[in-house]
């Protein structure tokens, strides 16, 4: 009799389970795009499946009807795959794949999957970077300090990043600079930081900093696991990485302030040094002239004086900051007239995309701009020939600040 019973139970579990398989709910979660390579020619994917023993696969073609017709032209790329323990305790898949070659500034499907028609995420888009050479206009978002905890937390950071998609439509990317979630082992928080924001972080490149809140006691390992990045820099295994990239005519190199700070000027000037990129944009967390300053980056600042770094995009205060533009630790310029020929580097934090609001600091020297509305803010930067334009606004919609850089 009781054996009867088991065998029942057996059966309804196997059903639930098929009607789980087929109810069209993919089991993936947590996709991230990032760029690996060459931004032009290829595009990188990290997601996570509660089916921690499928197969990975990242499939691209030219069209949607291309991406889901069998026997079409489309593309398949096979995925890497480890193993995490995610929510509840639970096993989970983690997966990184890149499609290569492809072909400039076109727009190309994608899906991600394991091979079977129940396990693969909705058909997005997103579009290649310019040919390598190309006299392109560019731009791209800046946001920091999403730091949530509960999806409530993260709605916000959600409807900061779809305000600023909406200011700026344009957008080919996104630098977070820091401060992803508060806790990097926390695995909700993280589903909750993409997939509340799916609808664009589904379509743009979300390339992000080191913040204190992702290494924490020299150990990023989490946070690593989340972003197929590019491996040119400093990438110590278990502490966030620094690296590069290019976009059209814009070279931004990324750093992490929170550990192996010698090794990294080191590698900043050779990676400086090698870029023959017009506009150069350093990307750090803490501020070297944010809210505060943080002094160990002094050599640091050295190099961006020494190779004319025209932008340093920063986070951590939780705050909106602006600097005069500087170099060898003095104003050099009044911040209202566009910054011209080289003669210094604007530091701005554009406040935070997230709940956290920090009480504004007093005012230094170097604060062209400087405030607290307790409002998610991000940033704009358009490159355009001679002319780099960064804006800032509030969720609202609202500009507050602007500034220009010019070169020539």
């Amino acid at each position: 009799m009781w054996s009867g019973i088991g065998v029942v139970v057996l059966i309804v579990l196997m059903l639930a389970a098929k009607q789980n398989m087929t109810s069209g709910k993919s089991p993936l979660h947590s996709i991230g795009m990032t760029f690996h390579g060459d931004a032009s020619t290829s595009r990188a994917f990290t997601w996570r499946s509660s089916q921690a023993d499928d197969a990975g696969m990242l499939q691209v073609a030219s069209s949607r009807e291309e991406l889901m017709k069998a026997g079409s032209s489309r593309q398949s790329f096979p995925a890497s795959r480890e193993t995490f323990i995610g929510e509840k305790d639970a096993l989970e898949g983690v997966y990184q794949a890149e499609a290569t070659g492809l072909t400039p500034n076109t727009r190309y499907w994608y899906r991600l999957g394991d091979g079977e028609a129940d396990k693969w995420s909705k058909p997005a888009s997103f579009v290649t970077g310019p040919e390598a050479g190309a006299d392109a206009e560019v731009s791209f978002l800046h946001v920091t300090d999403s730091q949530g905890e509960t999806e409530a937390d993260f709605q916000l950071w959600s409807r900061t990043l779809e305000k600023a998609v909406k200011q700026f439509p344009q957008a080919a990317f996104i630098v977070h600079t820091g401060d992803l979630t508060e806790n990097p082992d926390d695995p909700a928080a993280w589903r909750y930081f993409f997939d509340t924001a799916h609808s664009v972080l589904s379509r743009l490149p979300l390339m992000p900093v080191t913040g204190n809140h992702d290494e924490v006691d020299n150990d990023a390992l989490e946070y690593r696991s989340r972003f197929f990045l590019p491996d040119n820099g400093i990438a110590a295994k278990d502490k966030g990485p620094s690296y590069s990239f290019d976009y059209g005519p814009v070279h931004i190199a990324v750093l992490n302030t929170e550990s192996d700070l010698n090794k990294q000027r080191d590698w900043l000037k050779k990676d400086l040094a090698a870029s023959d990129k017009p506009w150069r944009i350093v990307a750090i967390h803490r501020g070297a002239y944010g809210g505060n300053r943080y002094e160990k980056l002094e050599d640091w600042v050295k190099v961006f004086d020494e190779y004319q770094v025209d932008v340093v995009l920063q986070g951590h205060n939780h705050e909106y900051s602006r600097s005069y533009p500087l170099r060898g630790g003095k104003v050099a310029g009044n911040g209202d007239d566009p910054v011209g020929n080289r003669t210094g580097t604007v530091y701005v934090t554009p406040n935070t995309a997230g709940p956290k609001f920090n009480d504004k600091k007093e005012d230094l020297f170097y604060h062209k701009v400087h405030f607290q509305n307790n409002k998610q803010m991000f940033g704009g930067i358009t490159v355009s020939g001679n002319t780099l334009t960064y804006e800032a606004y509030d969720v609202d919609g609202k500009l507050l600040d602007r500034f220009v850089v010019e070169h020539g």
